[in-house]
C-alpha cells in the first residue's frame, strides 16, 4: 500500500462537474456485450483498474475489445463463443468481476482459473459458489471453496429457483448470468431488493426477464444481440462531492448526467433526511438507466439518522462518506445491519471507527455497524489511513477538508481501483481557505 495526499481545510467549494461512468454498470456492460452476438458500442466507460480487469479477462477469453477514451467497441462472441484462456484470469481488486464471472464461466465447455490481488483473495466466495454448484457447476477453491484462486470446470447447467439468504446484487447477478446457459427458467428471490443493473442490462440485450416482487427470473438460451448505449455517471463516486458541498461552508456543486436508478439513489434520500437540500434537474429516462443533474448546497444544521435494514443494503457503498456527515450532525446516528462492510476491501467498520476516532469523533464499533456521536468539530491529525480501501481513502480526504487544520491521508493509490480522476476533479472546484 503506497501513496499519500496532504489535505488542507477548505470552504467555498463550487463548480459544475462530471464523474466517470458507473462502475457497476460498466462491469455488466462488458460481460453481457461479450456474450452477445455482434457489435456493441458503449460510451461513458470508466477507465479504472477494476473495470480494466474485466476487459482484460474477456480479451483473454477471445473477445475483441477496442478502447478509445471512454468508448468501447466490443465484438460479441455469443453465449457459446468464448475461448478457453491460456493462463490464469486475474480480477485484480474487483469482487464484482470475480463473482459475476463465476456465473458465466460455469456454463462454458472449458476449464478456467480465476484469482485476484491479496485483498480479493481474502473475500468470501461461498455465497456464489454454493448456488452455482446446485446448478451443476464444478468449482474448486481454497478454504472449502470459499476463497480464490478458484478453478471452474464448465458444465451443462440446470435451472434453479434460488431463495437467497442475503440481498446481494453480486449473488443475484452471478446466478442470472449462469441461468443464460441453462435450459428453462432460473430465478432468484431475495429478502430485500438489491440493485438491478444486471436485469436492466440483460433486458436491453434481448433476454426474456420476469419480475415478481423480490423475485427475478431469466429464460435460458436467450439470443443476446449487441447494442449501443451510454453508461451514466456513478452515483457512488458523485456522493463524495455531494457530501463535500453539504458539509463545507459556502459551497454549491452540480454533478451532471448521474445515474439515479431507484435501487442506487438512496444516498440522496439519506442526505435529505439529514437536512441537505438535494435538487434534481434535467431528469430523463436514459438507456438503460435513468439520469439527472444533481445539485447540493451547504447545509446547516445537519440532523442525525438511524439507518438499518433495507436502507443499509441500498447505501452499502456510500456508508463510508455518510459517516463523515453523521460526525458533524447534531446528535447520535447509528448504522446497523452493515456486517457486509467487514468483508470489503478492508474491514470498513473498523477502519472508519479508527479514523473517525483520530479526528476526535466519539464513535462506537458494534458487530454490524457504528454508533456515531455527532456535533464534533473534526480535529487536525498528522495522518489518517485508508487501509488500502478506495472508499475509505476518499471519505477521509473529504473529512480532512472539513477538519480544523487538515490531515495527510495514507495509502491513497487504492483510489485508482475505482476513481483515478478523483483528486483532479476535486481540484477543479473553486475554493477558498486553507
Amino acid at each position: 500500500m503506497t501513496g499519500e495526499i496532504r489535505i488542507s481545510p477548505r470552504e467555498g467549494l463550487r463548480g459544475k462537474i462530471k464523474v466517470p461512468g458507473d462502475k457497476s454498470i460498466a462491469h455488466r456492460a462488458v460481460m453481457v456485450a461479450s456474450i452477445a452476438t455482434g457489435r456493441s458500442e458503449i460510451i461513458g466507460f470508466p477507465e479504472n483498474e477494476d473495470c480494466l480487469s474485466t476487459i482484460r479477462i474477456f480479451q483473454a477469453l477471445g473477445v475483441q475489445i477496442e478502447i478509445t477514451g471512454d468508448r468501447l467497441i466490443i465484438n460479441g462472441k455469443g453465449l457459446g463463443g468464448l475461448s478457453e484462456p491460456e493462463n490464469v484470469l486475474d480480477a485484480g481488486n474487483s469482487g464484482t468481476t470475480l463473482r459475476l464471472l463465476l456465473g458465466i464461466l460455469s456454463g462454458q465447455d472449458f476449464c478456467s482459473i480465476i484469482t485476484g490481488d491479496e485483498s480479493l483473495r481474502r473475500r468470501p466466495m461461498r455465497r456464489v459458489v454454493e448456488p452455482l454448484s446446485r446448478m451443476g457447476a464444478e468449482i474448486i477453491g481454497r478454504g472449502e471453496e470459499n476463497l480464490a484462486p478458484i478453478a471452474i470446470k464448465g458444465k451443462k447447467l440446470a435451472p434453479i429457483n434460488y431463495l437467497s439468504p442475503i440481498a446481494s446484487a453480486q449473488v443475484k447477478s452471478s446466478i442470472l448470468l449462469a441461468g443464460l446457459y441453462a435450459e428453462g427458467e432460473t430465478s432468484v428471490e431475495e429478502p430485500a431488493k438489491s440493485r438491478d443493473h444486471t436485469e436492466r442490462m440483460l433486458r436491453l440485450f434481448g433476454a426474456e426477464m420476469k419480475n415478481d416482487g423480490l423475485k427475478v427470473a431469466v429464460k435460458g438460451r436467450a439470443k443476446l444481440v449487441g447494442r449501443e448505449f451510454r453508461i451514466p455517471g456513478d452515483i457512488s463516486s458523485a456522493s463524495f462531492f455531494l457530501v463535500a458541498a453539504a458539509i463545507l461552508p459556502n459551497s454549491e456543486i452540480t454533478i451532471t448526467e448521474v445515474g439515479i436508478n431507484p435501487t442506487r439513489k438512496a444516498v440522496l434520500d439519506v442526505l435529505e433526511e439529514m437536512g441537505v437540500k438535494v435538487n434534481l434537474t434535467n431528469v430523463r429516462e436514459g438507456i438503460p438507466e435513468p439520469v439527472a443533474d444533481i445539485t447540493v448546497r451547504s447545509a446547516k444544521p445537519l440532523k442525525p439518522v438511524n439507518l438499518k435494514g433495507e436502507m443499509v443494503i441500498r447505501i452499502i457503498d456510500e456508508i463510508p462518506i455518510l459517516t463523515v456527515v453523521a460526525s458533524l450532525a447534531d446528535g447520535e446516528s447509528s448504522i446497523l445491519g452493515a456486517g457486509e462492510l467487514r468483508v470489503k476491501e478492508t474491514d470498513r467498520i473498523r477502519a472508519l471507527r479508527v479514523n473517525l476516532t483520530r479526528l476526535g469523533v466519539r464513535v462506537r464499533e458494534v458487530s454490524d455497524g457504528l454508533i456515531i456521536q455527532g456535533g464534533s468539530h473534526l480535529q487536525e491529525r498528522d495522518s489518517l489511513d485508508s487501509y488500502g480501501d478506495h472508499r475509505i481513502a476518499m471519505a477521509m480526504i473529504i473529512a480532512a477538508m472539513a477538519s480544523k487544520k487538515g490531515a495527510t491521508v495514507l495509502n491513497t493509490d487504492c483510489i485508482n481501483t475505482s476513481f483515478p480522476q478523483f483528486m483532479n476533479i476535486l481540484n477543479t472546484c473553486n475554493y477558498s481557505g486553507g
